[in-house]
């Protein structure tokens, strides 16, 4: 390691001031979601969405005549489906 590759604890502290403005900026996520914006983000139709609510699969508000999902709770639907790609066999 040469002299050039040493980080000082003074690198550190202007790193860490970087990154926490960086976060600062970062535009926040939405707690909750509207119906149109989970199905965008889940790529599924109206139908579908639909069909999670009545099955319970992902649970929602509603609020006068617009449904409002937990943007955590979409996050755990994602997570819950993925799938493991299966391993090949070599020939």
């Amino acid at each position: 390691m040469t002299a050039d590759e040493l980080i000082t604890k003074k690198d550190l502290e202007l790193f860490k001031q970087e990154l926490l403005a960086l976060l600062a900026n970062r535009p926040e996520r939405p707690k909750w979601l509207k119906a149109a914006e989970v199905r965008k983000l889940l790529g599924i139709s109206h139908g579908t969405l639909q069909n999670f609510r009545v099955n319970g699969d992902l649970p929602y508000s509603k609020v006068g005549g617009t449904y409002f999902y937990k943007a955590e709770e979409v996050d755990k639907m994602l997570e819950r489906g993925e799938k493991k790609s299966p391993k090949r066999s070599k020939s």
